[in-house]
């Protein structure tokens, strides 16, 4: 999530997680810094001798390569048309890709590298001297909206197809099939996310009132969720691991949490009946809590309680809340994670 344009003068320019949201790296005006979500720990921080700023970060799970985007401010680090392929065990770019434009994401697995442009999506072997194999073209991208499955038994892609609301699904193990369309909205989509599996498939479009979930195998709907009535913009969607429960964040400062198999969690208007709008009868999260403060925030499951949320924001902050089957929901640990170094923020002194 690029936070380039917050307010908050802490230096940071990108938040993301890595592909199970067990760790999250910030790009910022000097380098970039990895964390481990839960519990909350600084694991590793490179600041670079000659400063310069990351637009992006992208994590290859755990391991000791990132890839690395500038941006387009002053004392950027890189070019915002290059991506570098970063050792973190030699502290060196290992591979310099350059594109005509500038690089809007990128997506790593341990045998591919994705790169989102504004109206194109390429795809490349991750090797010394990257190979490109596939370019799809897409509808204007400027978020560089890409989910690459990271199971190492489903090679699945997905991405803005070349129509508003569209998206794309192609199995990079078998292109010579085709890829699946999948009409998701009549608007230009906001945020897609895929589950661990690369099984389901989860979209919203600008408006950010629906949320809507595919099979990714035929692009068939199985369910549509409510965040509400108001439009609002969506930063984040996540599964958890086991995909039974789904977590959306917005700028409204509002994290929603919605059951994916068991609808009878999530709330249902009493005036669902036949002859009443489609609104009346949404299914709606079955818990939700506010983050204060009014900054982008990404939301994640926590990896040792299933039963918690991960969130980090542009302000630097981190909250875990935890959360019953009942909905009930309490804020357990809050820290400012741009303070922390190499320990753990919750030991007692």
């Amino acid at each position: 999530m690029d936070v380039s344009h917050n307010t908050f003068s802490n230096g940071l320019l990108y938040i993301g997680f890595n592909q199970d949201q067990g760790c999250f790296v910030c790009g910022t005006e000097n380098g970039f810094r990895v964390f481990n979500c839960d519990p909350l720990k600084e694991k590793e921080r490179h600041d670079f001798n000659d400063g310069g700023g990351l637009g992006r970060v992208e994590m290859l799970f755990r391991c000791n390569y990132l890839a690395l985007v500038g941006h387009c401010g002053p004392r950027a680090k890189y070019p915002p048309n290059k991506v570098m392929i970063w050792d973190d065990l030699k502290k060196i770019a290992v591979i310099e890709m350059e594109f005509s434009s500038t690089v809007r994401s990128v997506k790593l697995r341990r045998d591919r590298i994705v790169v989102a442009l504004e109206t194109m999506v390429k795809v490349y072997t991750f090797t010394q001297t990257p190979q490109q194999l596939h370019v799809f073209e897409t509808y204007p991208n400027p978020k560089g909206l890409c989910v690459l499955c990271p199971s190492s038994t489903n090679s699945l892609l997905a991405f803005p197809g070349q129509n508003a609301g569209q998206v794309e699904i192609v199995d990079l193990g078998n292109t010579e099939k085709g890829s699946t369309t999948v009409a998701a909205h009549e608007t230009s989509l906001s945020c897609i996310s895929m589950n661990l599996q690369g099984t389901l498939l989860a979209t919203a479009s600008e408006k950010g009132t629906l949320i809507r979930i595919f099979e990714t195998f035929n692009g068939t709907m199985v369910n549509e969720l409510r965040r509400g009535s108001h439009a609002a913009l969506i930063y984040c969607i996540n599964f958890n691991h086991d995909s039974s429960l789904l977590c959306v964040s917005s700028d409204h400062g509002t994290i929603h949490i919605f059951a994916v198999d068991d609808h009878k969690k999530n709330r249902q208007s009493s005036l669902g009946v036949s002859f009443l709008p489609k609104y009346f009868s949404s299914k709606w999260s079955f818990t939700k809590f506010q983050v204060a403060g009014n900054a982008p925030c990404l939301c994640a499951f926590g990896s040792s309680d299933p039963h918690s949320v991960i969130v980090v924001c542009g302000d630097g902050s981190y909250h875990k809340f935890g959360f019953d089957p009942q909905g009930n929901c309490t804020r357990e640990i809050y820290a400012n994670f741009l303070e922390i170094g190499n320990h753990d923020p919750n030991a007692k002194d």
